[in-house]
């Protein structure tokens, strides 16, 4: 009876050949079968470290539902498969994890050859807290699910590694800004271990400048700081943060007091979600919280269609309608 088959996750470089380890180098010249997201991209390396290219399968978004049945049917023959990504661990924000799940569940031995990875390497050059951080990886890019990921990510109280595309990055660091409020601790790192690596750090609107003044190449990992702990909601402070969002002066704060405290539930949310109330006018202002009112469930009240538009516009549009609150 032929030995069990096993599958063997790879770390590949993320850009600096030379983080390829001798044991990767091994495990993937004693592979049977390797795989990759891409075969020409996986040859390439494979000849750079004079491993003989084994059969190369292609496994990628489009592909994995099918290639992880071919694979399984492989490591059923006896047969090692390796994966691989195009850089750094696979099934992390790339291919693998269906494959990986599938070989677990068969009962199949799953080993790690560990190397190269962008979330980890960004994690602990940023500077920021590393006892405990979250990976969000890719945000989703539009709809209720990116909006309910930003409130998610606004409100984590660990460090946050996203990753971003280049010509996503700017609308990332702008929906941030509107959720976290602009001075977020953020690193922004791109092409690390390459010989252009660069390391940004700062606020978030410092990286959203710095974003705006180049032009945004190579993929990014963002690292955010956790949110701050809650400070006790004391009267003073709620006027004092309500003054901020609405004028600074206060002008507009004080001619709402006509509609009472208790219909001004603000406290609980983040101010980061009011920004659309800087767009208002006095008169749509006073219309909004009108309608802003807490009933006995501490459900708030629907918008005007005018606020709500601007919300909206804003990219705004999860926020004091459909989230509950507590009252002032």
């Amino acid at each position: 009876m032929s030995a069990p088959g096993r599958l063997v996750l790879v770390g590949t470089p993320i850009g600096n050949l030379e983080d390829m380890s001798p044991r990767a180098s091994a495990a993937l010249a004693e592979a049977d079968v390797v795989a990759c997201e891409d075969t020409r991209r996986t040859g390439r390396l494979l000849q750079r470290f004079g491993v003989r290219a084994p059969s190369l399968r292609v496994v990628n978004e489009h592909t994995e539902a099918d290639a992880t049945v071919a694979l399984l049917a492989r490591l059923a023959a006896g047969d090692t498969v390796a994966l691989v990504s195009d850089a750094g661990m696979p099934a992390i924000s790339d291919p693998g994890e269906r494959l990986v799940a599938a070989a677990v569940e068969a009962g199949y031995p799953v080993e790690v050859v560990p190397g190269p990875s962008a979330c980890l390497g960004a994690l602990v050059l940023s500077g920021l807290p590393t006892g405990r951080f979250v990976f969000e990886g890719f945000l989703p890019r539009k709809g209720s699910g990116r909006v309910e990921r930003l409130a998610e990510v606004a409100s984590e109280r660990r460090t946050v590694v996203l990753y971003e595309a280049p010509h996503r990055v700017a609308r990332t660091l702008a929906d941030l800004i509107g959720v976290c409020g602009e001075q977020r601790r953020v690193v922004l790192a791109r092409e690390l271990t390459k010989l252009h690596e660069e390391v940004f750090r700062g606020t978030l609107v410092e990286a959203s400048a710095r974003i705006e003044e180049t032009e945004p190449r190579g993929e990014f990992v963002i690292v955010l700081d956790g949110a701050p702990a809650a400070e006790e909601a004391t009267d003073e402070r709620i006027e004092a943060d309500l003054a901020l969002v609405l004028g600074g002066d206060g002008a507009i704060l004080r001619s709402c007091r006509q509609f009472g405290r208790q219909q001004i539930p603000i406290l609980g949310l983040n101010l980061g979600r009011l920004g659309f109330l800087a767009d208002l006018s006095p008169d749509e202002l006073s219309d909004g919280l009108d309608h802003v009112v807490a009933d006995e469930d501490g459900a708030v009240g629907d918008l005007p269609p005018r606020i709500v538009h601007r919300r909206q516009q804003r990219g705004l549009a999860h926020g004091l309608r459909d989230r509950p609150v507590r009252g002032c």
